[in-house]
């Protein structure tokens, strides 16, 4: 298993890499993003063993011995430092990278049988800047695993290469997720895809006051006063008012007045006529 704590490395004006925490077992795939591309390369780098750190620790299976490390650790494809020269053809990649494998593992130092058997056949004579970029990272990492010793895969960026997840990550999690040789892998990407719900890191995430630091929340509005229910008048409210009187020849006054009581089964109109008006009020003739 590898073990990172607070793996730190100092750069020139500012952090190569701001401090970083993480774990990446055997048959286990975790994905590193970070904006910037210098980190990504000093995290893959230090990942491996070919960077020291300028503190924190790095464990490979309890161990800190960083030569236990490299032997077990194979770096993918990362720019500037191993990644395949643009004129380069597959086969010539291919030898020279055989060459770099101990003899007992990997006997003559021949491209031409190593790609039949692992059916890059039909690529041999391409250069390697016109390979796809599903069979770029197959060819690369399955150079990678010809050393039986591999047992940590540290990919730098396959994202780079394709937008499109599918170039790359269904690979990444073959290796990873393998019964018969089950690897830790681990791969820096610019983001993660939209699809990953595995064991993600953010490069930086142990630097001081990351972990408090709170998401931003967006403000919420602020909601409208609810409108308060009509008061609802009591038997005693309609006895206070006093008696009712319907004035069916002034429709706007009544239908201003309108108001229940509990009392009564209808809706009735109550309007205060003024004294001076009473005398103008028609009253009913008696029969």
């Amino acid at each position: 298993m590898l073990s990172v704590q607070q793996l730190h490395v100092k750069g020139r004006r500012d952090d190569l890499l701001p401090p970083t925490s993480l774990q990446a077992r055997r048959g286990e795939l975790v994905l590193v993003s970070g904006n910037r591309q210098d980190q990504r390369t000093a995290l893959a780098l230090t990942l491996s063993g070919r960077m020291k750190p300028s503190s924190g620790q790095l464990l490979w299976d309890g161990q800190e011995k960083t030569n236990r490390l490299r032997l077990a650790a194979a770096l993918v494809d990362a720019p500037g430092v191993n990644e395949p020269e643009q004129h380069l053809s597959v086969r010539d990649l291919v030898t020279e990278d055989l060459a770099l494998i101990p003899r007992r593992y990997r006997g003559a130092l021949l491209s031409k049988p190593w790609l039949k058997v692992n059916r890059f056949e039909d690529i041999a004579g391409l250069w390697t800047e016109q390979l796809a970029p599903a069979r770029r990272i197959e060819l690369l990492t399955a150079l990678s695993l010809a050393n039986p010793d591999t047992d940590l895969l540290v990919i730098d960026s396959p994202d780079r290469h394709s937008a499109d997840s599918a170039d790359w990550l269904p690979r990444l999690e073959e290796l990873a997720y393998d019964g018969g040789r089950p690897l830790a892998v681990v791969a820096t990407v610019a983001a993660l895809p939209d699809n990953w719900t595995g064991p993600a890191v953010v490069i930086g995430n142990a630097a001081p006051g990351r972990q408090t630091q709170q998401p931003p929340r967006r403000p919420l509005k602020p909601r409208a006063p609810l409108p308060r229910p009509p008061k609802q008048r009591t038997q005693s409210d309609c006895a206070a008012a006093g008696p009712l009187r319907t004035q069916a020849h002034d429709r706007r006054a009544a239908a201003q007045a309108d108001h229940h009581c509990p009392d009564h089964g209808a809706a009735a109109v109550r309007r205060r006529v003024p004294v001076r008006q009473l005398g103008s009020v028609q009253q009913p003739r008696p029969d």
